[in-house]
């Protein structure tokens, strides 16, 4: 009986082959076309989660599987499997940071995956404001939102240690400004930048120094500054302010301010300075102790730092508030009794 003979690939077969890888090609079309839509559609997210961003932490040493975990535990209803491939396959699960993050409403694994590999983590703000104290600032810390408060419960003295400044009074020792952190960092972080932001700027200071100045350290120009801050009104008086003052320390007379004696009473002031808080000796009285008092008592913002560093061109020793937020300076006593009166008494 003869045998059948057929070509390499029968006709029959090659046509067979040629539909499958057709259609082989046409569904990764399709997968490759849905894909590309999927990336880009906003992800559904558990009932009652919807219009509110969702909050996402990734653990450092996270792989991609439990990053699409976690993503899922946080709210987004979708197949966690679903989300490792699509990590994977984008070629950058491996670039996924660890973090704080907020997902916004109608994010999409696109805008998902960018913010991981990204890193922009969820950021908060804390603002520290120019005149606080060291006591306002801790404060502020503790209320600031997702703030890990790491200070509390400590002295002054620990946190400085802390800081790896022992020694280092910490009235006045951190620049006013506004931090941004992520989600869940540390207040010791925050203070630690608000800290060497205030040596640069009392280093720009101290180094654009007049050389008349009576000044003898940076932090006799901190001290003095904490104390224009204190005692400025307005801002187009801070240059002349700071003048009183230096011209006051330069013939040894002494600075006579309220702004350290209320500092040196603490919790005793309750609003009202008396005659005889004046009176009353502590390191931090003006009006007893001549020179400046032993640490600052606020915090100085840059204008003040840079006020004690180039004050005004005058010979005021004097100066009383006009009762509108600035401030009448005078030469002489003489002077200065009838800016008083003027002023003060409606002489």
């Amino acid at each position: 009986m003869a045998e059948l003979s057929c070509p390499l690939v029968c006709p029959e077969g090659g046509r067979a082959v040629r539909r499958l890888l057709v259609f082989l090609v046409v569904v990764a079309g399709l997968l490759a076309g849905a894909a590309a839509w999927w990336v880009h559609q906003p992800l559904p997210v558990r009932a009652g989660a919807a219009g509110q961003p969702l909050e996402l932490s990734i653990e450092p040493g996270t792989a991609p599987r439990g990053v699409a975990k976690a993503v899922v535990e946080a709210g987004v209803q979708v197949p966690p499997e679903l989300l490792f491939w699509w990590f994977r396959l984008s070629g950058q699960s491996r670039k996924i940071r660890a973090g704080s993050y907020e997902m916004a409403p109608g994010s999409t694994p696109l805008g998902l995956l960018t913010m991981l590999v990204r890193g922009e983590e969820a950021m908060r703000t804390v603002t520290l404001v120019e005149g606080w104290t060291f006591t306002q600032v801790l404060d502020a810390l503790s209320k600031a939102e997702q703030l890990k408060p790491e200070t509390r419960g400590l002295t002054p003295d620990q946190i400085m240690n802390l800081l790896g400044r022992p020694g280092q009074f910490a009235e006045g020792r951190f620049f006013p400004d506004t931090y941004t952190y992520a989600k869940g960092s540390s207040d010791v972080a925050v203070l630690r930048r608000a800290l060497h932001a205030m040596d640069r700027h009392l280093d720009a200071a101290w180094a654009a120094r007049r050389p008349d100045t009576p000044l003898k350290t940076p932090q006799d120009a901190l001290i003095l500054a904490s104390i224009v801050e204190k005692e400025t009104g307005r801002a187009s008086d801070r240059a002349m302010v700071a003048a009183v003052f230096i011209n006051r320390l330069r013939i040894g007379m002494l600075l006579q301010t309220d702004p350290t004696v209320i500092y040196g009473l603490g919790p005793r002031f309750d609003g009202n300075l008396r005659r005889r808080d004046l009176l009353a000796d502590t390191p931090y009285n003006t009006y007893t102790r001549a020179g400046l008092p032993p640490t600052p008592i606020a915090m100085p913002g840059r204008a003040s730092l840079m006020a004690v560093a180039q004050p005004a061109a005058t010979r005021a020793l004097y100066f009383v508030a006009r009762g509108d937020g600035s401030s009448q300076f005078s030469a002489t006593l003489e002077e200065h009794n009838r800016a008083v009166n003027k002023y003060q008494r409606g002489q």
